[in-house]
């Protein structure tokens, strides 16, 4: 990939950037409430979010992204909504939520009910209705829960006596979802996708002590690396040349918390080495996520989108501060590698962060500006 100035770029990552959510507007909230009470019905339901999220796309527009997205608008979750959607897989209630530095979320998750497909997903249609407002200028994105993440919540103890009961062997488990997710991007391709983002806090729990004083068995770091990039990187085998897929690593955000703390280091070799993506979206608002050291790992000309604005707080972040994080990171990896963004969404779960509609826009202008400061118009 040829990395080039923010306005000559052609795919992505941007030099100018967002990882995808946004925060859901009032009315939205509110239409989603009644449809789960039965008072409004599916279509009413669908009217409201093709209004908010073409809103939101023009709002992307006018601040200058490149890539546009839904804002995750038509999901509850980040990740479980992706989950429910493919064959062999129920929506459930659990005993215990995910548990975060302050609180706990809703207890739901994605179990088993037979074998993996991925074919005929609700998301290719989500898409369908993103990429109406593509043109030659921007592209429409898709984000979705990496391979490795599903695994991890198929493996959740709530999980896995299912997940065994279908799969007692762990290798078929692996194929079976990497599988589902070739059959997904085929579909999301042929509906016109090019530059899909998989979104992954696999790395960000293994790298968290805490974790593994509540791992049961035999497992190291390493082990679990080499599991987690097996199965993203079967799921991307084949796919496309003119598919950008990306990667988004993340340590929880949730309500504007945060479920996990370490640095990259013991993952470097493996995840920035050996995962075959195009870019990495790396959280780095905060010092929990360790310093730039392991960028060095980043191999061949990946690119790396620096996630250095918090989307969790509504402080805006000083300007040269963040130029200087930038300088600090190119001592590790060429600069014209670079690139910027918020560390996470703005709303990986319906719930939100807690910042207003404008904070949030705030930040991403303070994004752009950077960039062009940084890299020039």
């Amino acid at each position: 990939m040829t990395t080039k100035s923010i306005n000559e770029r052609k795919t992505a990552p941007y030099r100018f950037d967002n990882v995808g959510s946004f925060l859901r507007p009032l009315r939205l909230k509110e239409a989603r409430d009644a449809f789960a009470k039965d008072t409004i019905s599916e279509g009413e339901l669908k009217s409201v979010e093709d209004e908010a999220i073409e809103e939101l796309i023009e709002k992307q527009k006018e601040i200058g992204l490149k890539a546009i997205t839904d804002g995750e608008f038509r999901r509850s979750w980040w990740h479980l909504d992706f989950m429910w959607g493919l064959e062999g897989v129920e929506k459930v209630e659990v005993d215990e939520g995910y548990q975060f530095a302050e609180v706990e979320t809703r207890a739901e998750s994605a179990r088993l009910t037979g074998k993996l497909g991925g074919s005929g997903h609700p998301f290719i249609d989500h898409f369908k209705f993103v990429n109406r407002f593509a043109d030659d200028e921007i592209i429409a994105r898709q984000t979705i829960p990496a391979p490795a993440q599903f695994l991890a919540e198929l493996q959740r103890p709530d999980n896995k006596e299912a997940t065994d009961q279908f799969y007692p062997d762990e290798g078929a488990l692996l194929e079976d979802i990497a599988a589902a997710y070739r059959t997904f991007i085929k579909e999301l391709y042929e509906a016109g996708c090019r530059n899909l983002q998989l979104d992954d806090c696999t790395w960000g729990m293994i790298v968290d002590e805490d974790y593994w004083k509540n791992m049961a068995g035999d497992f190291t770091v390493e082990d679990l690396s080499l599991k987690y990039v097996e199965v993203n990187n079967k799921a991307i085998e084949g796919a496309p040349e003119d598919l950008v897929i990306t990667t988004h690593v993340c340590r929880g955000n949730y309500r504007s918390t945060w479920a996990s703390s370490g640095a990259y280091d013991t993952v470097a070799d493996i995840l920035f080495g050996e995962e075959n993506v195009e870019g990495y979206y790396l959280e780095f608002d905060t010092e929990r996520a360790g310093g730039f050291e392991s960028l060095s790992k980043v191999s061949g000309d990946k690119v790396v989108v620096l996630g250095l604005i918090s989307s969790k707080v509504p402080r805006l972040e000083d300007k040269e501060e963040i130029k200087a994080r930038i300088e600090e990171a190119a001592k590790y990896i060429d600069k014209d590698r670079l690139c910027i963004s918020p560390q996470c969404g703005f709303a990986s779960t319906e719930e939100g962060n807690n910042l207003t509609e404008k904070e949030q826009w705030d930040k991403l202008q303070l994004v752009k500006e950077v960039a062009e400061e940084v890299w020039g118009k």
